[in-house]
This record gives C-alpha cells, structure tokens and sequence, in this order.
C-alpha cells in the first residue's frame, strides 16, 4: 500500500483484552507502528479466549488474533527496575501511549500526567476505562457487558416481553475504542500544529451513551423515554423485518415515496389509501396491522426475489443474514475487506482478519502482519528503542 496517514507514528500499547486493542488495531491499519507491552508469561488475557480450546491454550485466542495483526510485542514487568528503565526508554520516542487500566492505576504506577510530560512533552496519552478517570464511578471495575446495562442499551433491546437483552457483540467496547482512536488522530494533528501533547481520557460509559443517538437525544429533548420494539423502527412504519415466502427481510421505507413503490411493488396498492396507513403517523399507530398486511403479501416469493425488486425501486429492503452469510457477499470481496494472513500456528492454515471498513485513496487498509507470539519482539527491543529515539532526535533538530 502506498503511504498511509499515520505512517511514522509511534503507539506504545499498554491495553488487553478489546476496548484499547480494537482502538490500537485501528490506528495500525491507518499506519501507526504498534507496540504491545505485555506482561511476562501472562500477556494480553484475550490470548487465551476464543471459542478454540488449543489456540487459548497456545497463547493466541481468537479474540486476541481478532485484533492484533500488524502490532509487536515485547514482554515487560514494569514492576523490575531494568524493564522499567525500558519501557521509559521507549516512552520518550513514542507519539501515543494507549492504556485501559483501572482509573488511578497509571499514576501509582508511577506514570501520571506530570511524569509522563516530564518524560515526553509531545505524548498523546490516551486512558480507556469504564466511566472514566474521575467521578464517583472511576474506580469500578467495568467490561461490556456492565456498560450495555448502565447505559440504558440492554433496557430498549428486544421486544417488550423480552428486554432488557443483552447486544449480540460488544458494542461498548468497540465503540470506546472507535472513540478513543478518533481522539487520538484529533489530538495528533493539534501537536503538528502546536508541539504539545494530550491527555486523552475516555469513558466507555459516555462513548456508548452519545452512540445511541436518536434512542438518547429523543428522551433529552422530547422527555419520552424509548422503548423496546425487538426488530422495528420507532420512527417510521414500514420499518422493520418482516416475513417472506423463505425466511425474513428488512425493509426500510421510511419515506413516502418508498411506501407508496413497496405498496404497489408487493401487489398490495390498496393500503396506500387506506386512512389506517395514509401518512407516516398514521402508519406508526397502526403499526401492527400494517405489518401484518405486508406480510400476508409478501408470503408470496422468497427473501431473495423482494431484495432484489425492492431495492432496484430504491427502497432500501434486504434478507436478514447468519454472519457466515454476511462474509460472503461479492460486496466484501470487492473491496477487499478481510485480509489472509499466515497463521501465528504454523500450520499453514490461513489466518483471516478484518479491515476497517474505510477506502484510503482507493485502496483497503489491511495488517501485513500476523498477530505476535508473547514476546515475539523481544529480540529487537533495543533495535526498537534505539529508531524510535532516532526519530524523536530528527524531529528535534533544528531546520537548516
């Protein structure tokens, strides 16, 4: 690939499990050099989860290897005199260190803001935690699924009779991550501009409160709480999954325009008139015996035959796939979205990653590298230690 945007930039990555790596896995797709710092025969806890008993038991999980191609590891206790003496070391040639530990817990380390800045002025510090590093909060312990319940998320998930559910994928800590990697690529460019770092303080909580959009501001403006609606729209009518001939379809025909084409399409014309349904808040409270009446039309043909009359109308209606389904679609290949890499095993079999989903100059960002072993850098550190304080030293130099 040609230059990416944040080739030459430095992450020294003390985070496990996801949150922190999602968001470290993001800034090496854009380039960044990625450096994981674990502990000595521990590392990162998502090595030993995954659905893959030998692979927790190699130290390479399935949730490890999700996240982490591309990045370096090296094995510090940052408890030992002489590994601390490294990992400050590295510290000084570093643009961004990412961490995910307990509030409080950097700074007893011996690593607060005002030693940090000491070390390096041009640091980006990013801490990633639950509700933050202030608060009455701080210092619980957090992970996903404490957060889906806190926000609000688990009580508008599913249907009346089943809420509040749980989000099938941790949508929290990917959200804090996505967050925190925004924040980073923000803070970076005001130190091109200004020479001075950041201290970055992410709150999952927060980050998955303001990702709820409508489901939020709605309440804030309008003072009525959301509720749950399993598989349907509170904000427009049709709009929702719906039943075919085969098996289920969304269909989103938000607009009027789209209503009225989906009425005609499914052989139905007559509910364009009809007074329960003539206009979206008329469709809204009367929810239940439009869907019905669509469903009873589309019984008719398959999920496949409506997506694709349906969406050739614009309106926007597709089948409602298994995730091996969704991976898949022609539509991922063509854009090269997941990456084969060879697997950290050796077995030959091909490791299988996914990219970010953005085009950079028409091009798909993607890891070169596998995911590492525990340690597997540790050979190179002082190669790396001795580059990145090269490079601190070139930025350092005076302009001819």
């Amino acid at each position: 690939m040609r230059e990416r945007p944040l080739d030459g930039i430095r992450v020294l990555d003390l985070t496990n499990v996801l949150a922190g790596p999602y968001c470290s896995y993001h800034l090496m797709l854009l380039g960044a050099e990625v450096v994981k710092i674990e502990r000595p025969g521990q590392g990162d806890l998502a090595r030993v989860l995954g659905p893959d008993p030998a692979l927790n038991g190699a130290g390479i999980g399935a949730s490890f290897l999700a996240q982490n191609a591309g990045k370096k590891s090296l094995t510090l206790d940052l408890k030992d005199t002489a590994d601390r003496s490294a990992f400050e070391s590295l510290l000084t040639g570093a643009d961004v260190l990412l961490e995910n530990f307990r509030a409080g817990v950097l700074s007893r380390m011996g690593y607060g803001t005002d030693q940090l800045r000491k070390l390096n002025p041009r640091l980006v510090c990013c801490s990633i935690s639950g509700f933050g590093q202030s608060g009455p909060m701080s210092e619980d312990p957090a992970y996903d699924q404490i957060i889906q319940g806190l926000s609000g998320m688990m009580s508008i998930t599913g249907t009346p009779e089943t809420a509040p559910q749980r989000v099938g994928f941790p949508v929290c800590d990917t959200t804090g991550g996505l967050s925190a990697a925004l924040a980073i690529c923000a803070a970076l460019l005001r130190r091109e501009r200004t020479g001075v770092g950041a201290r970055l303080d992410v709150s999952m909580l927060e980050a998955s409160l303001s990702a709820m959009g409508w489901a939020v501001s709605n309440y804030l403006v309008s003072g009525v709480p959301p509720q749950p609606l399993g598989d349907q729209n509170a904000t427009a009518a049709p709009s929702g999954t719906f039943l075919t001939a085969d098996g289920p379809i969304n269909i989103a025909a938000n607009q009027q325009r789209q209503y009225e084409t989906l009425c005609r399409l499914i052989g139905a014309p007559g509910l364009i008139d009809d007074p329960r349904f003539r206009l979206r808040e008329d469709r809204k409270r009367h929810r239940a015996e439009l869907n019905d009446a669509i469903n009873e039309a589309l019984s008719a043909r398959s999920a496949t035959h409506w997506e694709a009359v349906l969406s050739e109308a614009g309106v926007p209606a597709a089948r409602v796939l298994t995730v091996p389904q969704a991976l898949a679609l022609p539509q991922l290949a063509h854009r090269d979205f997941v990456t084969e890499l060879e697997h950290p095993d050796g077995s030959g079999d091909p490791l299988r990653v996914l990219g970010s989903g953005v085009l950079y100059d028409d091009e798909a960002l993607r890891p070169e590298a596998a995911p590492p072993l525990l340690g597997e850098h540790n050979g190179e550190r002082e190669q790396i230690t001795a580059e990145w304080a090269a490079s601190v030293t070139s930025e350092e130099a005076p302009t001819p």
